[in-house]
């Protein structure tokens, strides 16, 4: 038997921010399509702001599922997210769903982290009831982060551009699978700073203060350093090989600065004197 320990009062409803978050991903992975339609890769952008939508969502989903007492899980729970996401991810990517990659990694995700749900509370015992419910999300938020962060990173995500690079060598372009998203293992970087992302904000407010718009507000955040460390680790490799690499990588930069320094400015006062006290 599992006692449910609830600490939100007021705040926004989950089932609000799971909509909010599932809508606001997809459109800004919708919108990565406009570097097609123009021809560039300026708008690998949106996948950095669907990246941080969905992680949002699934930082609540974490704390929905946490507030049965299973506070140790709470970094497993990244893991898992992103470890059953990478599955749908990669096989939604494949040419013959086309535009349709990102509602068919949804419900793949979903498939995934239900069986997963399901597996943890009939074979496993946990017996938790939020349990099915929570997995299916963040597998979803897994799949969706990390299409996000192979937008931001090549410029789209198909699974052609996925494990396919390219290298500059004395001013020819020269195809090369170990400088991809997958083949050169930057998957694996995405992985790691999405498992963290995802897990951490919770992890840093969970306690008897706990407050539903801080622990939010640090899932943003999180997401915003997450994207200029992922520009970090890939900036070069943008710049030599991106057309629009630049103009990516500066827009980036400045989305990271605006969602950090400007915090103070959108962030109620009220809240804010609470956050400092």
């Amino acid at each position: 038997m599992s006692v449910k320990i609830e600490v939100i009062e007021g705040g926004i409803p989950h089932q609000k921010i799971m909509i909010g978050g599932l809508v606001g991903t997809l459109v800004c992975l919708y919108l990565t399509y406009l570097n097609v339609l123009t021809n560039t890769e300026m708008f690998a952008f949106f996948g950095g702001l669907a990246m941080v939508i969905a992680l949002i969502w699934g930082s609540h989903t974490i704390k929905v599922l946490c507030s049965y007492g299973i506070g140790t899980g709470v970094p497993s729970a990244g893991m898992i997210a992103f470890g059953s996401g990478v599955i749908a991810m990669v096989l939604a990517t494949k040419p013959v769903f086309g535009m349709a990659a990102p509602i068919v990694a949804t419900v793949l995700a979903a498939l995934v982290g239900f069986i997963l749900g399901y597996i943890s509370n009939n074979i496993l015992n946990m017996k938790i009831p939020a349990m099915v419910q929570a997995l299916t999300e963040m597998a979803i938020v897994g799949a969706l982060s990390l299409m996000g962060f192979a937008a931001l990173m090549t410029g789209g995500f198909t699974f052609a551009g996925l494990t396919t690079g390219s290298v500059s060598m004395l001013g020819l372009s020269i195809s090369s699978t170990a400088n991809s998203f997958i083949g050169g293992a930057l998957i694996a970087v995405a992985f790691l700073l999405g498992a963290i992302a995802i897990q951490h904000p919770f992890n840093a407010t969970l306690g008897p203060g706990w407050k539903q718009d801080r622990m939010l507000m640090l899932t943003a955040e999180c997401g915003f350093r997450m994207w200029f460390f992922e520009h970090d680790r890939r900036g070069i490799h943008v710049l030599c090989t991106h057309q629009h690499g630049s103009c990516n990588y500066i827009v980036g930069r400045c989305d990271y600065r605006v969602g950090i320094h400007l915090q103070p400015v959108y962030m109620p006062v009220k809240a804010r004197r609470r956050c400092v006290a």
